[in-house]
């Protein structure tokens, strides 16, 4: 269990690191011509990322055999919200300047809009409901199934940055076909659970 609480702590840092550049680039007025820009690509980089990671750790548990790994998702995804919020509120605020206009106009003008904001709004429910109190009101049955958003969340985060890079894409690829390979592995396994049963009923007679 102390082993488990020091291992929290560390990942909580490695997390948080993307963070502390960003603002060490900031108190050293290193954010390039563009800042508004550099800090808007830049966490909704790690935002992705981080949505990677956090569906990663259900197939390593399971292949690694290294069951604990489902105690770091929760901060993962956590995380990933964190900047998410911070590449939202980076668009709305730096780039918009709260200004309902132009930000209205920009989801009737930019695709990448719609697609990046369905990603965030599946985010904020997953989120709230991260905590151990939320699965006891859910219900484990509902709770995971609420959850499942996290796929649609990835899937829309892919199309978001497709869409935003326009000629260079090879990272959204990238991140696509990581996203791609681990809805894969659940939709295998999840094949595989249902045919069991139906197996076993099979030669029971």
């Amino acid at each position: 269990m102390l082993r488990s609480r020091w291992i929290k702590i560390a990942l909580f840092v490695v997390c948080l690191v993307p963070f502390a550049l960003l603002a060490r680039r900031y108190w050293q007025d290193d954010l390039t011509p563009n800042p508004v820009e550099f800090i808007t690509h830049y966490t909704g980089n790690w935002a992705i990322r981080m949505v990677v990671a956090t569906l990663a750790i259900t197939p390593l548990r399971k292949l690694l055999h290294l069951p604990d790994l489902i105690r770091f998702r929760r901060m993962v995804g956590l995380f990933a919200f964190f900047y998410a919020t911070l590449h939202f509120a980076t668009w709305f605020a730096l780039d918009k300047g709260f200004d309902m206009h132009e930000i209205l106009g920009d989801f009737t003008k930019r695709r990448f809009i719609i697609a990046g904001l369905t990603a965030y709004v599946c985010m904020v429910p997953l989120a709230i409901t991260s905590t151990k109190g939320w699965i006891r009101r859910l219900g484990g049955r509902r709770w995971q199934l609420l959850h499942r958003l996290v796929y649609v969340t990835g899937v829309a985060a892919v199309i978001h940055y497709y869409w935003l890079v326009k000629s260079d894409i090879r990272m959204p690829l990238f991140y696509g076909s990581l996203i791609a390979i681990l809805l894969a592995y659940r939709a295998t396994v999840w094949v595989s659970a249902r045919r069991a049963p139906a197996v076993s009923s099979h030669a029971a007679h």
